[in-house]
């Protein structure tokens, strides 16, 4: 059983790191914040390094002790949390110079890139596969854990929107609850809260919206440039892609974003049932799920939104 050989190895590991996606999002950092206090639940240590986060995130348990980068430059083991390739790993020298590696995700095109890998694409959010690991264990859910545990949950549901979402997603929420996890005020923080900038991103995202393919396709972008004039911060693009998905016949958001000041945009994009786009963004060395997938690819707007939309368009004939 490989929830067996995975506590194995952290019981053997004197030093210990944690890894996620870069640019992460609520379900990648209430992950790798969980499974942290989850190691400390079996005396074990463990660094969580993360470049940079969304401040929206700034309230979870544990931010404080997040690291930029450590002085261990070789650990017995390297925990992959909520990340589907080794290309998409930020700080992944962490992980090529570990000892023993293991991977904890919930993407259908993750390719096993672990000594040890425990995926399970049934999974709405990382942070659920994380119950069920606590279970295995016979580890007690603290408030603590189940503060960042429902954090992935509620963010990677769409506040349980999505589909994907299961009557078990319901009965770990309401255990939650139980345990005093105040979900309405992770949802506030999460879900119900813009920040200035983001605001000015939206409006900018609105105005530049366009519906093609008679309406099933709804496109847009923000660049650089938008962001140094809003003084927009890591995470201030969250949730721009569900602006094109919530309109009326909408079966696909495309949603790009310049990356730094290169001639490459970050590409999201967000489907309804029928259109995989996991498999169009793997074309572009992308992936993620069915519904709900990204790429970086090169060129301007205009290139990167033809390029884009050759692919959606096979989808649509």
């Amino acid at each position: 059983m490989t929830l067996d050989e995975i506590l194995k190895e952290i019981k053997e590991a004197k030093s210990i790191v944690i890894l996620t996606h870069e640019s992460p999002d609520g379900d990648a950092i209430g992950s790798s914040l969980a499974m942290k206090f989850i190691l400390e639940k079996l005396e074990k240590k463990a660094d969580v390094i993360i470049e940079e986060y969304p401040r929206m995130f700034q309230f979870l348990p544990g931010t404080d002790e997040i690291k930029v980068d450590s002085e261990i430059k070789n650990y017995d083991l390297a925990i992959s949390i909520d990340c589907a390739t080794f290309k998409r790993l930020e700080k992944k020298e962490y992980f090529e110079n570990a000892k023993k590696t293991i991977v904890i995700d919930h993407h259908g095109s993750n390719n096993m890139y672990g000594d040890l890998n425990y995926v399970n694409p049934a999974s709405p959010a990382c942070c659920e596969i994380l119950v069920s690991m606590l279970e295995y264990f016979k580890i007690p859910i603290s408030k603590e854990i189940g503060t960042c545990i429902m954090t992935g949950i509620i963010t990677d549901t769409g506040g349980f929107r999505y589909l994907g979402v299961t009557p078990e997603t319901f009965e770990y929420t309401a255990e939650l609850l139980r345990l005093g996890v105040d979900i309405p005020d992770i949802y506030k923080k999460t879900m119900g809260t813009k920040t200035k900038a983001n605001f000015e991103l939206t409006k900018r995202v609105i105005d530049r919206l366009e519906l093609l393919e008679n309406g099933r396709v709804a496109f847009s972008y923000i660049t650089t440039k938008d962001e140094l004039e809003t003084n927009a911060e890591p995470g201030d693009h969250e949730g721009l892609v569900n602006i094109g998905k919530d309109i009326e016949g909408v079966l696909v958001s495309v949603f790009i974003r310049q990356k730094d000041e290169e001639e490459a945009y970050k590409v999201s994009l967000r489907s309804e049932d029928g259109i995989n786009v996991s498999d169009i963004c793997l074309l572009f060395g992308g992936g993620g799920h069915a519904r709900a997938a990204g790429a970086l690819i090169q060129g301007n707007v205009k290139e990167v939104k033809e390029k884009i939309m050759e692919e959606i368009k096979k989808w649509m004939e």
